[in-house]
């Protein structure tokens, strides 16, 4: 696993991610959480021909919930979401959640992906276990083991090469403040994040990457064109911004995401991809109603065109972060020398 060049989605005050993973005896699976323990506001946009996720119904703006604690991306297609139980009942012993009565009820959104079987067991699959301690591991902020092949991404496949979880974040200057915008993606995507002619991610960003050799390139070539000509797949991942942003605000900025990703992975958003992107909008930074003589919209338009930079560049880092696992060879693994420089 390589570092983030571009920065993470912790660098986001607040925020906690969390991994849980199996791997081997029939497993190659797991799941991610992303928590902000005060609170934040929530958006998601949803493509592709075949989503599975939960509560995103609750998100739309004119429902509700207003505050959320935590997002649930994970493998297991639609027995994985069993994981967000996990993260339920934590959420509910820390008493994290929509307030009812004299209790709470956690609303944990979550989006899967496509890996069953990959391990050898298609039975093998997240439970509440992974949730919870995925979960567990966030809101204690201890330290990540890395990005890449772990979490959710374990069992994630990128047009034939191994998929996994990225990060990327920036900091813009909106009037007097300073917006963080940050995204974590989990690409396990029908397309593909590299260009079959060069070898190279499609969007490479900061990263300081060689020209490939000539076994390199085919050594790419080869794997991307044997890949099956139909799979089952989806990207999935979180924008998370400093910024107070509302509910239909926050929802924008998850649909202006999706353009990152298809700048990243090409094609995105097929009948076999089931693309989900969350905002989370976790109220810091109060945005200026004028900025140089324009409107809040401008401000708002700046962190539109950030969240696809930093999405894009996340699905970027999955990629080359991502570690040769069973049959799936990693990009990394196949250009070695490229990465020289990182």
């Amino acid at each position: 696993m390589i570092g983030t060049p571009f920065g993470s989605v912790l660098d986001v005050p607040g925020v906690g991610v969390g991994h849980y993973q199996r791997t081997g005896s029939g497993w190659q699976t797991g799941s991610t959480v992303i928590t902000v323990a005060r609170g934040a506001t929530p958006g998601v946009d949803v493509r592709g021909g075949g989503p599975g996720t939960r509560e995103t119904d609750a998100l739309r703006p004119e429902n509700l919930v207003q505050q959320i604690h935590a997002v649930t991306l994970t493998g297991g297609s639609a027995y994985g979401l069993a994981a967000a139980d996990g993260v339920v009942g934590l959420l509910e012993q820390r008493g994290l959640g929509f307030p009812i009565a004299e209790s709470v009820v956690p609303v944990v959104p979550a989006a899967v992906i496509f890996d069953l079987g990959r391990g050898g067991a298609f039975t093998s699959r997240p439970n509440a276990l992974f949730g919870e301690r995925a979960a567990r591991t966030a809101l204690a902020g201890r330290k990540l083991p890395g990005w890449g092949s772990v979490g959710a991404g374990t069992g994630a496949r990128a047009g034939g090469l191994q998929g996994g979880v990225g990060t990327a974040s920036t900091t813009l200057q909106i009037g007097n403040a300073g917006v963080i915008v940050a995204a974590i993606a989990v690409v396990n995507s029908n397309g593909s994040a590299v260009d079959p002619t060069t070898a190279l991610p499609w969007e490479r960003h900061s990263l300081r990457l060689t020209r490939p050799s000539i076994n390199e390139r085919n050594s790419v070539r080869s794997v991307l064109a044997n890949q099956a000509a139909v799979g089952l797949n989806t990207t999935i991942g979180v924008v998370v911004t400093s910024a107070a942003l509302d509910k239909a605000e926050c929802s924008k900025v998850a649909a202006v995401a999706h353009d990152g990703l298809a700048r990243a992975i090409r094609p995105a958003h097929s009948m076999t991809d089931g693309d989900t992107v969350f905002t989370l909008a976790t109220g810091d930074t109060n945005l200026p109603a004028h900025v140089n003589n324009s409107t809040r919209f401008a401000a708002i338009n700046q962190i539109l065109r950030a969240g696809a930079d930093v999405f894009s560049a996340a699905c970027t880092h999955a990629v080359v972060s991502a570690t040769t696992i069973g049959d799936t060879p990693a990009w990394r693994d196949l250009c070695p020398n490229t990465l020289a420089a990182c």
